[in-house]
């Protein structure tokens, strides 16, 4: 009998606690102390600790991940598409932390900032001087009722924000012959915010090659207010939107899929009724947050992110703190690129701090969303913490270009594997202001 989802994810969950001493050291002691303590695997925790290592030395530097596995998230939109593979997106965790690092293959359960130590899930304590964190987000699909049960119920819910449903995305999308294809934003901040609505333009572009579009419905229902954050690019993608008649819903958020009856529940944000859509295909996004492990620790604000100063990136109360990426309080959209901004900043502003100097380094909230409308075209969103575009390239990236599509498809992966995580890439502010001669990205472009 074939392993439910939900079963997988419980196997993975229970492997991913387990210890090996191959390559890496992983410590078994009442407590370790180290110099610099990352807490995170992913993009963030990898470059922080890829940088730390050479400035620090062996031994010095620990990363605590429990995970075996490293995925590069960003490539799940092409993965649902039909266009990469999962395979394509996955390296050993092993194989992507740096090697003279320690690596603590546990889970981070409880941080104790005045006493400067971690405490995993083995009850192992790991004491620090200075403390990295980049847990990134957790996805809570149970906060759906109906989810995650739905994904074993029913082949047409999908989603592409988890490695366990990615990959049932195409096939789904291949299945359907006519009915509504409905596509979900949820009413937190998530990773990747275009993601959401990147896969429902691939769909929309494959049902009409499979020559089922005349009988279905595509229906975007979004928990925000508008389309995306950024004016400029929000009018480019509604007028996609309208030349493909797609149908958007503002302000409904998803509470509830119904699979034995394939009817999906929303809740109206601006009147607080519940509304019932009959679906033949269910793209979910689900609600995220930080790990209830760091939520619920005392480094966090009120609404659970790592409490920092967002030009700094040094916590607010406890100066040996940073964080980085999607966990911290920083107020921008949570990507890759800005990973990589940020990664820049914290290594001045941290060894500053380290050789008890000053903080030059600012953060000025930059990141990046690769808005993919079909196979072949995207839309290169770049913008800051005003919500303002502050594009790299000297043409105008509110377009749908083939170029920043295959800037998107092959470039970036290759940046992020080879570069980004190991250390040696902090953004593009240096080749925007290169490739701009020096003038500003507020500088009107060519067309």
């Amino acid at each position: 009998m074939a392993v439910s989802v939900i079963q997988q994810s419980r196997l993975v969950i229970f492997q991913g606690l387990k210890t090996s001493s191959r390559h890496f050291t992983t410590s078994l002691s009442a407590q370790k102390n180290y110099k610099l303590v990352v807490v995170g695997g992913g993009a963030g925790g990898c470059a922080v600790a890829s940088k730390f290592v050479k400035k620090l030395g062996a031994g010095n530097v620990a990363v605590i991940e429990p995970s075996q596995e490293h995925y590069y998230q960003p490539m799940f939109t092409l993965i649902g598409g039909g266009i990469k593979t999962l395979s394509q997106a996955t390296r050993s965790m092993k194989s992507v932390l740096p090697a003279k690092c320690e690596w603590i293959q546990s889970k981070a359960v409880n941080f104790d900032p005045v006493n400067q130590k971690v405490t995993t899930a083995n009850g192992e304590e790991v004491g620090y001087d200075y403390l990295v964190v980049a847990m990134g987000l957790q996805l809570n699909f149970n906060k759906i009722k109906g989810l995650p049960e739905a994904f074993d119920l029913d082949p047409q819910v999908v989603s592409n924000y988890w490695d366990k449903t990615v990959v049932n995305t195409y096939p789904a999308i291949q299945r359907l012959k006519g009915g509504n294809a409905i596509f979900t934003f949820p009413n937190t901040p998530i990773k990747c915010a275009g993601a959401p609505q990147k896969v429902m333009y691939l769909a929309e572009e494959i049902f009409r090659k499979n020559n089922t579009r005349k009988d279905t419905n595509v229906i975007f229902n979004t928990a925000l207010g508008v389309i995306f954050g950024v004016k400029k690019y929000a009018d480019s993608l509604l007028k996609v939107i309208e030349a493909r008649d797609i149908q958007v819903n503002f302000k409904r958020n998803l509470v509830e899929v119904r699979a034995s009856e394939r009817e999906a529940v929303f809740e109206n944000l601006d009147n607080g009724e519940m509304e019932v859509f009959k679906y033949d295909m269910l793209h979910v996004t689900p609600p995220m947050s930080t790990p209830d492990e760091l939520g619920t620790s005392d480094i966090v604000n009120e609404a659970g992110f790592v409490d920092i100063n967002k030009e700094t990136l040094q916590h607010t109360k406890f100066p040996n703190i940073f964080a980085i990426g999607d966990c911290s309080s920083a107020p921008t959209s949570k990507t890759a690129a800005a990973v990589a901004a940020q990664c820049g900043v914290l290594e001045k502003n941290l060894s500053a701090v380290m050789k008890q100097g000053t903080q030059s380094a600012k953060y000025d909230g930059y990141t990046s969303c690769p808005l993919i409308t079909s196979r072949g075209k995207c839309i290169l969103a770049e913008f800051d913490y005003n919500a303002q575009p502050l594009e790299t390239f000297p043409f105008n990236q509110g377009k749908e270009r083939s170029s920043m599509y295959q800037l998107k498809a092959r470039v970036m992966p290759e940046l992020y594997w080879k570069m980004l995580l190991k250390g040696h890439w902090n953004g593009p502010g240096f080749y925007r202001k290169m490739m701009r001669l020096g003038m500003g990205s507020s500088q009107k472009p060519a067309a």
